[in-house]
């Protein structure tokens, strides 16, 4: 686990105030702190998609004389732990020499995710989240492009708990048209990543206007939706592969749906007995799957 010390603290506080190209610098040192302890300044830079200057005015930027006085402050505050970045390029080159190939260290990867939101911190956020839910007359849950299945997913398994939750998710442009009667009483659950939506943000700040909280799943301290969220839940995105990856964050919406169906286990036993019976009535599943001779 990253022990998190005052620089960590500086680069948040400032990242406001800083440029496009910086922003993406510090973006990638908070989400990466061990590599400026363990990789050159070029490949830091290389990693981050900036120019090796912009780390040295990045530096600069935040008080200190020059990247390796930069680099010498952050030493101080970084412990690689099981799942850091030097463990995982043991277990690649680990892996290589073994002949294990990408799906071993994906799914590697993902229990490595799963288990760092075990955390007492990500515990106490999801458990304070969920009681806001549950207070809530309504949920509005939005969810767009690459999150959209995260939103859909939390939407759908709520719906057979009640009709608690309206999913932000209209055609012809119309997302934004459920919280036409919002209120106050209701919150805006909104699941954003880098690179963030803009009608995502916007629709959230359409929901602060009418005075409604709002709660974040999220993948940065540094996300546009903190500053405007009264309570976030963070989760990893890093993959092994060319996309991010969302297992975190649909862990992170099973678990709320789970303490939220234990807020009133009665209502919600009523409520899936009376899903079932529709769906029963439906004929949505096959109840028996006949054999092919062979």
């Amino acid at each position: 686990m990253l022990q998190k010390g005052p620089l960590h603290a500086l680069i948040i506080e400032r990242f406001d105030k800083m440029s496009e190209q910086l922003q993406q610098a510090a973006r990638h040192i908070l989400e990466h702190p061990q590599e400026v302890a363990l990789v050159s300044m070029r490949e830091l830079a290389r990693n981050a998609g900036v120019q090796p200057s912009t780390m040295t005015r990045l530096a600069k930027f935040l008080g200190f004389s020059g990247y390796e006085d930069f680099r010498g402050h952050h030493a101080d505050v970084i412990r690689v732990s099981a799942d850091g970045f030097a463990a995982r390029a043991l277990q690649r080159d680990e892996g290589a020499a073994n002949g294990e190939g990408l799906a071993y260290r994906m799914l590697q990867g993902l229990s490595g995710q799963i288990n760092r939101l075990c955390d007492s911190d990500t515990i106490l956020r999801l458990n304070t989240m969920a009681d806001h839910l549950a207070k809530a007359r309504r949920i509005y849950v939005l969810g767009l492009r690459s999150c959209h299945s995260v939103a859909w997913h939390f939407h759908y398994v709520m719906t057979l708990l009640g009709e608690k939750t309206v999913h932000l998710d209209g055609p012809a442009g119309t997302s934004g048209d459920p919280l036409i009667r919002a209120t106050q009483d209701d919150v805006l659950l909104a699941i954003s990543i880098n690179p963030y939506s803009l009608q995502t943000l916007e629709l959230a700040e359409a929901a602060r206007e009418k005075r409604m909280p709002i709660l974040a799943i999220t993948d940065s301290e540094v996300s546009p939706l903190v500053t405007i969220a009264e309570h976030v839940v963070l989760f990893p995105t890093e993959s092994q592969t060319f996309f991010h990856t969302l297992t975190p964050a649909l862990a992170v919406s099973e678990v709320l749906c789970g303490l939220l169906a234990s807020h009133d286990r009665s209502a919600a036993l009523e409520e899936l007995k009376r899903a079932d019976r529709h769906l029963s009535a439906m004929n949505t599943y096959a109840t028996s799957i006949p054999r092919r001779k062979i």
